[in-house]
Protein backbone atom coordinates (compact mmCIF):
# COMPACT_ATOMS: atom_id res chain seq x y z
CA UNK A 1 0.00 0.00 0.00
CA UNK A 2 2.83 2.38 0.76
CA UNK A 3 4.27 1.98 -2.36
CA UNK A 4 0.83 3.02 -4.19
CA UNK A 5 0.67 5.76 -2.13
CA UNK A 6 3.89 7.03 -2.78
CA UNK A 7 3.31 6.44 -6.65
CA UNK A 8 0.11 8.44 -6.99
CA UNK A 9 1.71 11.22 -4.94
CA UNK A 10 4.71 11.52 -7.41
CA UNK A 11 2.54 11.51 -10.45
CA UNK A 12 0.70 14.11 -8.62
CA UNK A 13 3.61 16.05 -8.07
CA UNK A 14 4.94 15.51 -11.75
CA UNK A 15 2.13 17.02 -13.68
CA UNK A 16 2.44 20.08 -11.51
CA UNK A 17 6.18 20.59 -11.79
CA UNK A 18 7.36 20.45 -8.44
CA UNK A 19 8.55 17.12 -7.67
CA UNK A 20 10.35 16.23 -10.76
CA UNK A 21 13.38 18.41 -9.83
CA UNK A 22 14.14 16.19 -7.40
CA UNK A 23 13.12 12.81 -8.85
CA UNK A 24 14.84 9.90 -10.58
CA UNK A 25 13.31 7.84 -13.02
CA UNK A 26 9.82 6.90 -12.34
CA UNK A 27 9.22 3.19 -11.62
CA UNK A 28 9.29 1.56 -15.51
CA UNK A 29 6.67 -0.45 -16.79
CA UNK A 30 7.60 -3.66 -18.64
CA UNK A 31 7.54 -2.32 -22.59
CA UNK A 32 4.45 -4.58 -23.60
CA UNK A 33 2.36 -2.89 -20.64
CA UNK A 34 3.46 0.45 -21.63
CA UNK A 35 2.15 3.30 -24.01
CA UNK A 36 4.21 3.31 -27.27
CA UNK A 37 6.57 6.26 -27.44
CA UNK A 38 8.12 7.51 -30.56
CA UNK A 39 10.00 10.46 -30.34
CA UNK A 40 10.96 13.09 -33.03
CA UNK A 41 13.90 13.62 -33.69
CA UNK A 42 17.21 12.48 -31.23
CA UNK A 43 20.89 11.03 -31.83
CA UNK A 44 22.91 7.68 -31.46
CA UNK A 45 23.64 7.49 -27.65
CA UNK A 46 27.27 7.46 -26.90
CA UNK A 47 25.90 4.69 -24.42
CA UNK A 48 23.96 2.34 -25.83
CA UNK A 49 21.98 1.63 -22.17
CA UNK A 50 20.29 4.76 -22.58
CA UNK A 51 18.18 3.50 -25.12
CA UNK A 52 16.58 1.51 -22.26
CA UNK A 53 16.33 3.94 -19.96
CA UNK A 54 14.28 6.26 -22.09
CA UNK A 55 11.39 3.73 -22.47
CA UNK A 56 11.31 5.11 -25.93
CA UNK A 57 10.62 2.42 -28.54
CA UNK A 58 11.22 4.27 -31.96
CA UNK A 59 12.63 7.82 -32.97
CA UNK A 60 13.74 9.53 -35.83
CA UNK A 61 17.43 9.43 -35.53
CA UNK A 62 19.74 12.43 -37.20
CA UNK A 63 22.78 10.91 -38.05
CA UNK A 64 23.36 14.05 -40.33
CA UNK A 65 27.46 15.14 -40.11
CA UNK A 66 27.80 19.14 -40.60
CA UNK A 67 30.06 21.41 -41.75
CA UNK A 68 30.02 25.01 -40.19
CA UNK A 69 29.62 27.81 -42.86
CA UNK A 70 30.19 31.63 -42.80
CA UNK A 71 27.17 32.95 -43.96
CA UNK A 72 28.60 36.76 -45.80
CA UNK A 73 27.02 38.52 -43.12
CA UNK A 74 28.57 37.11 -40.40
CA UNK A 75 26.52 34.39 -39.57
CA UNK A 76 26.95 30.95 -39.17
CA UNK A 77 25.15 28.18 -41.07
CA UNK A 78 25.60 24.51 -40.43
CA UNK A 79 24.98 22.69 -43.25
CA UNK A 80 25.28 19.21 -43.91
CA UNK A 81 27.06 18.58 -47.29
CA UNK A 82 27.28 15.20 -49.07
CA UNK A 83 30.97 14.30 -48.55
CA UNK A 84 30.22 14.27 -44.47
CA UNK A 85 26.89 13.02 -44.80
CA UNK A 86 27.66 10.11 -46.77
CA UNK A 87 30.24 9.30 -44.24
CA UNK A 88 28.13 9.52 -41.12
CA UNK A 89 24.93 7.72 -42.62
CA UNK A 90 28.00 4.43 -43.27
CA UNK A 91 29.01 4.53 -39.86
CA UNK A 92 25.51 4.74 -37.80
CA UNK A 93 23.95 1.72 -40.04
CA UNK A 94 27.45 0.15 -38.91
CA UNK A 95 26.71 0.77 -35.63
CA UNK A 96 23.15 -0.13 -35.49
CA UNK A 97 24.21 -3.39 -37.38
CA UNK A 98 27.03 -4.11 -34.68
CA UNK A 99 24.23 -3.65 -31.88
CA UNK A 100 21.27 -5.75 -32.99
CA UNK A 101 20.29 -6.90 -29.92
CA UNK A 102 19.37 -3.33 -28.67
CA UNK A 103 18.76 -1.30 -31.97
CA UNK A 104 16.77 -2.23 -35.53
CA UNK A 105 17.77 0.23 -38.17
CA UNK A 106 13.94 1.51 -39.04
CA UNK A 107 13.42 0.75 -42.65
CA UNK A 108 9.11 0.84 -42.57
CA UNK A 109 6.19 1.52 -39.96
CA UNK A 110 6.09 -2.31 -39.05
CA UNK A 111 9.85 -1.77 -37.46
CA UNK A 112 8.24 0.11 -34.86
CA UNK A 113 5.80 -3.26 -33.60
CA UNK A 114 8.75 -5.22 -33.90
CA UNK A 115 11.53 -3.20 -32.25
CA UNK A 116 8.74 -2.99 -28.94
CA UNK A 117 7.86 -6.96 -29.50
CA UNK A 118 11.86 -7.73 -29.05
CA UNK A 119 12.38 -4.98 -26.64
CA UNK A 120 15.17 -3.20 -29.06
CA UNK A 121 14.61 0.48 -30.16
CA UNK A 122 14.22 1.00 -34.03
CA UNK A 123 15.78 3.77 -35.26
CA UNK A 124 14.78 5.88 -38.39
CA UNK A 125 17.69 7.54 -40.14
CA UNK A 126 16.95 11.41 -41.17
CA UNK A 127 19.23 14.02 -41.98
CA UNK A 128 18.45 17.59 -41.46
CA UNK A 129 18.95 19.45 -44.35
CA UNK A 130 18.84 18.39 -48.33
CA UNK A 131 21.72 20.29 -48.52
CA UNK A 132 23.24 16.35 -48.39
CA UNK A 133 21.34 16.02 -52.15
CA UNK A 134 24.38 18.33 -54.30
CA UNK A 135 23.86 16.28 -57.83
CA UNK A 136 26.81 18.48 -60.04
CA UNK A 137 24.30 18.44 -63.05
CA UNK A 138 21.11 20.27 -62.97
CA UNK A 139 18.33 17.66 -61.42
CA UNK A 140 20.35 15.12 -61.09
CA UNK A 141 18.84 13.89 -57.63
CA UNK A 142 20.55 10.47 -58.16
CA UNK A 143 22.13 11.11 -54.90
CA UNK A 144 18.99 10.55 -53.11
CA UNK A 145 18.89 6.92 -54.33
CA UNK A 146 22.09 6.79 -52.57
CA UNK A 147 21.42 7.62 -49.46
CA UNK A 148 17.62 5.73 -49.38
CA UNK A 149 19.89 2.50 -49.83
CA UNK A 150 21.86 2.94 -46.66
CA UNK A 151 18.80 3.13 -44.74
CA UNK A 152 18.03 6.84 -44.90
CA UNK A 153 14.29 7.49 -44.73
CA UNK A 154 13.70 11.14 -43.27
CA UNK A 155 15.01 14.08 -44.89
CA UNK A 156 14.46 17.57 -43.49
CA UNK A 157 14.52 20.55 -46.42
CA UNK A 158 16.92 23.03 -44.83
CA UNK A 159 18.33 23.83 -41.52
CA UNK A 160 17.60 27.33 -40.55
CA UNK A 161 18.81 28.75 -43.69
CA UNK A 162 17.40 28.54 -47.45
CA UNK A 163 18.99 26.23 -50.48
CA UNK A 164 18.39 25.57 -53.80
CA UNK A 165 15.58 23.64 -52.43
CA UNK A 166 13.97 25.28 -50.32
CA UNK A 167 13.45 28.98 -48.05
CA UNK A 168 14.59 28.86 -44.55
CA UNK A 169 13.21 29.49 -41.11
CA UNK A 170 15.73 32.47 -40.90
CA UNK A 171 16.17 33.78 -44.27
CA UNK A 172 16.62 37.48 -44.37
CA UNK A 173 17.00 39.65 -47.46
CA UNK A 174 18.20 43.13 -47.64
CA UNK A 175 14.25 44.22 -47.50
CA UNK A 176 13.77 41.76 -44.12
CA UNK A 177 11.65 39.39 -46.13
CA UNK A 178 11.48 36.01 -43.95
CA UNK A 179 9.03 33.70 -46.29
CA UNK A 180 11.54 32.51 -49.34
CA UNK A 181 9.33 29.80 -51.36
CA UNK A 182 10.06 26.59 -52.31
CA UNK A 183 12.24 26.35 -55.69
CA UNK A 184 11.52 24.63 -58.87
CA UNK A 185 13.90 22.81 -57.93
CA UNK A 186 12.36 21.91 -54.47
CA UNK A 187 9.51 21.02 -56.13
CA UNK A 188 11.55 17.82 -58.37
CA UNK A 189 13.07 16.77 -54.64
CA UNK A 190 9.91 16.58 -53.38
CA UNK A 191 8.57 14.56 -56.73
CA UNK A 192 11.74 12.16 -56.00
CA UNK A 193 11.23 12.07 -52.23
CA UNK A 194 7.61 10.55 -52.88
CA UNK A 195 9.03 8.01 -55.65
CA UNK A 196 11.06 7.15 -52.73
CA UNK A 197 8.81 6.56 -49.81
CA UNK A 198 11.00 9.08 -48.53
CA UNK A 199 9.23 10.88 -45.31
CA UNK A 200 9.78 15.03 -46.11
CA UNK A 201 10.33 16.69 -42.81
CA UNK A 202 9.72 20.69 -42.95
CA UNK A 203 11.23 21.73 -39.56
CA UNK A 204 13.61 24.99 -39.97
CA UNK A 205 11.48 25.49 -43.53
CA UNK A 206 9.97 28.73 -44.27
CA UNK A 207 6.24 29.35 -43.93
CA UNK A 208 5.86 29.51 -47.37
CA UNK A 209 8.18 26.74 -47.98
CA UNK A 210 6.20 24.62 -45.71
CA UNK A 211 3.02 25.80 -47.18
CA UNK A 212 4.19 24.74 -51.23
CA UNK A 213 5.85 21.66 -49.76
CA UNK A 214 2.32 20.31 -48.29
CA UNK A 215 0.62 21.17 -51.58
CA UNK A 216 3.03 19.59 -54.15
CA UNK A 217 3.71 16.62 -51.83
CA UNK A 218 1.72 13.03 -52.73
CA UNK A 219 2.40 11.79 -49.20
CA UNK A 220 1.99 13.25 -45.81
CA UNK A 221 4.79 15.49 -44.45
CA UNK A 222 6.06 16.32 -40.93
CA UNK A 223 7.54 18.98 -39.18
CA UNK A 224 9.60 16.67 -37.20
CA UNK A 225 9.88 19.30 -34.44
CA UNK A 226 9.14 22.83 -33.84
CA UNK A 227 6.58 24.80 -31.82
CA UNK A 228 4.01 26.73 -32.28
CA UNK A 229 3.92 30.96 -33.47
CA UNK A 230 0.47 32.14 -31.96
CA UNK A 231 2.44 31.65 -28.12
CA UNK A 232 6.05 32.53 -29.09
CA UNK A 233 6.59 34.62 -31.99
CA UNK A 234 9.83 33.83 -33.39
CA UNK A 235 10.75 32.67 -37.03
CA UNK A 236 11.49 29.42 -35.69
CA UNK A 237 7.85 28.64 -34.65
CA UNK A 238 5.36 27.61 -37.24
CA UNK A 239 1.95 29.86 -37.84
CA UNK A 240 -1.24 27.76 -37.50
CA UNK A 241 -1.20 27.67 -41.48
CA UNK A 242 1.63 25.90 -41.80
CA UNK A 243 0.42 23.45 -38.59
CA UNK A 244 -3.54 22.85 -40.51
CA UNK A 245 -1.65 22.46 -43.99
CA UNK A 246 0.41 19.71 -42.56
CA UNK A 247 -1.89 18.24 -40.41
CA UNK A 248 -4.32 18.18 -44.02
CA UNK A 249 -1.51 16.30 -45.53
CA UNK A 250 -2.07 13.32 -43.15
CA UNK A 251 1.34 14.84 -41.31
CA UNK A 252 2.31 15.42 -37.89
CA UNK A 253 3.64 18.30 -36.07
CA UNK A 254 6.37 17.22 -33.50
CA UNK A 255 6.43 19.45 -30.50
CA UNK A 256 10.46 19.93 -29.55
CA UNK A 257 12.28 20.63 -26.21
CA UNK A 258 14.35 23.91 -26.66
CA UNK A 259 12.75 26.16 -24.26
CA UNK A 260 13.46 29.74 -26.02
CA UNK A 261 11.33 28.89 -28.36
CA UNK A 262 8.43 27.45 -26.08
CA UNK A 263 7.72 30.45 -23.87
CA UNK A 264 9.38 33.64 -23.11
CA UNK A 265 8.53 33.62 -19.19
CA UNK A 266 11.50 33.27 -17.53
CA UNK A 267 10.68 30.11 -16.09
CA UNK A 268 9.51 27.05 -18.76
CA UNK A 269 7.60 24.57 -16.72
CA UNK A 270 5.84 21.36 -17.83
CA UNK A 271 2.93 23.80 -18.62
CA UNK A 272 4.38 25.76 -21.13
CA UNK A 273 4.73 22.15 -23.15
CA UNK A 274 2.30 20.60 -22.42
CA UNK A 275 0.46 24.63 -24.04
CA UNK A 276 1.85 23.91 -27.33
CA UNK A 277 0.75 20.18 -27.53
CA UNK A 278 -2.76 21.69 -26.70
CA UNK A 279 -2.66 24.37 -29.64
CA UNK A 280 -1.31 21.87 -32.68
CA UNK A 281 -4.68 19.85 -31.00
CA UNK A 282 -6.49 22.36 -31.49
CA UNK A 283 -5.55 23.41 -35.01
CA UNK A 284 -4.53 20.47 -36.79
CA UNK A 285 -6.30 17.75 -34.87
CA UNK A 286 -5.51 15.07 -32.22
CA UNK A 287 -3.81 13.08 -35.14
CA UNK A 288 -1.42 15.85 -35.84
CA UNK A 289 0.19 16.32 -32.42
CA UNK A 290 3.45 14.63 -31.67
CA UNK A 291 6.56 14.92 -29.42
CA UNK A 292 9.91 15.08 -30.35
CA UNK A 293 13.19 15.98 -28.35
CA UNK A 294 16.18 18.04 -30.66
CA UNK A 295 18.21 16.83 -27.88
CA UNK A 296 20.33 13.66 -26.97
CA UNK A 297 18.36 11.09 -25.32
CA UNK A 298 19.56 12.01 -21.56
CA UNK A 299 19.01 15.85 -22.37
CA UNK A 300 21.14 19.10 -23.43
CA UNK A 301 24.62 18.10 -22.25
CA UNK A 302 25.99 20.85 -21.05
CA UNK A 303 22.64 22.03 -19.02
CA UNK A 304 22.95 18.43 -17.69
CA UNK A 305 26.56 19.21 -16.22
CA UNK A 306 24.83 22.56 -14.72
CA UNK A 307 22.38 20.30 -13.30
CA UNK A 308 19.67 22.73 -15.27
CA UNK A 309 21.06 25.68 -14.17
CA UNK A 310 19.58 27.53 -17.46
CA UNK A 311 21.10 31.28 -16.48
CA UNK A 312 24.53 29.57 -17.06
CA UNK A 313 23.80 27.28 -19.74
CA UNK A 314 22.17 29.96 -21.98
CA UNK A 315 25.05 31.74 -22.38
CA UNK A 316 26.10 29.09 -25.36
CA UNK A 317 23.85 30.42 -27.68
CA UNK A 318 23.89 34.34 -26.91
CA UNK A 319 26.68 35.24 -29.71
CA UNK A 320 24.23 33.07 -32.42
CA UNK A 321 20.77 34.85 -30.62
CA UNK A 322 22.69 38.44 -31.02
CA UNK A 323 24.02 37.78 -34.43
CA UNK A 324 20.40 37.08 -35.55
CA UNK A 325 19.21 40.07 -33.54
CA UNK A 326 21.14 42.18 -35.82
CA UNK A 327 19.85 40.91 -38.68
CA UNK A 328 16.39 42.21 -37.63
CA UNK A 329 15.19 38.08 -37.51
CA UNK A 330 11.59 37.47 -36.24
CA UNK A 331 11.62 37.30 -32.20
CA UNK A 332 15.49 37.78 -32.05
CA UNK A 333 14.82 41.23 -30.21
CA UNK A 334 13.76 39.00 -26.98
CA UNK A 335 16.38 38.28 -24.85
CA UNK A 336 16.57 34.20 -23.93
CA UNK A 337 16.87 33.23 -20.26
CA UNK A 338 16.44 29.67 -20.47
CA UNK A 339 17.34 26.59 -22.66
CA UNK A 340 15.77 23.32 -21.39
CA UNK A 341 12.56 22.72 -18.90
CA UNK A 342 14.20 21.24 -16.40
CA UNK A 343 12.13 18.78 -15.23
CA UNK A 344 11.80 17.67 -18.79
CA UNK A 345 15.97 17.58 -19.73
CA UNK A 346 15.64 13.85 -18.39
CA UNK A 347 16.13 10.50 -19.49
CA UNK A 348 12.95 9.37 -18.55
CA UNK A 349 10.85 12.57 -20.21
CA UNK A 350 8.90 10.63 -22.20
CA UNK A 351 6.96 9.23 -19.30
CA UNK A 352 6.85 12.33 -17.48
CA UNK A 353 5.63 13.89 -20.56
CA UNK A 354 2.68 10.84 -20.72
CA UNK A 355 1.63 11.46 -16.54
CA UNK A 356 1.50 15.49 -17.46
CA UNK A 357 -1.03 14.73 -20.41
CA UNK A 358 -3.09 12.76 -18.20
CA UNK A 359 -3.08 15.27 -15.48
CA UNK A 360 -3.87 17.75 -18.06
CA UNK A 361 -7.14 16.48 -19.26
CA UNK A 362 -6.27 14.21 -22.22
CA UNK A 363 -7.67 11.01 -22.53
CA UNK A 364 -5.68 7.55 -22.42
CA UNK A 365 -6.47 7.74 -26.60
CA UNK A 366 -5.19 11.08 -27.09
CA UNK A 367 -2.28 9.98 -24.77
CA UNK A 368 -1.81 6.96 -27.11
CA UNK A 369 -1.71 9.05 -30.32
CA UNK A 370 0.41 11.91 -28.77
CA UNK A 371 3.29 9.75 -27.68
CA UNK A 372 3.25 7.32 -30.06
CA UNK A 373 0.62 6.27 -32.17
CA UNK A 374 0.42 9.06 -34.59
CA UNK A 375 4.29 8.66 -35.64
CA UNK A 376 3.40 4.97 -35.97
CA UNK A 377 0.41 5.63 -38.46
CA UNK A 378 2.50 8.72 -40.25
CA UNK A 379 5.70 6.26 -40.51
CA UNK A 380 3.83 3.02 -41.70
CA UNK A 381 2.18 5.39 -44.51
CA UNK A 382 4.95 7.20 -45.91
CA UNK A 383 7.42 4.09 -45.73
CA UNK A 384 6.28 1.48 -47.83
Amino acid sequence: MQQLINRRQLIKGLAAGTLLSQLGPLPALAKDNKRLFVDGLCFLPDDLADLAASNIDAYLCDISAIEAIKQPDGTTNYKRTYQACIKSIKAAKSRVEANSDKLIQGLNGHDIKRAKQSDRTAVFFQIQGSDCVEGSIDNDLSQVDEFHSHGLRALQLTHHYGNKFSGGALDNNASGGLNLPLTKAGDALINKLNDKNILIDVSHSSPQAALDTARVSRAPIVQSHGAVRALVNHARCSPDEVIKAIADSGGLFGVFMMSFWLTNDRVPTVDHYINHLKHVANVGGIDAVAIANDYPLRGQKNLLKLNNNNAAGVKQYLGWWHSLREKKVLGYDVEPEHVVIPELNHIDRMNRIDFALGKAGFSSNDRDKIMGQNWQRVLSDVLL
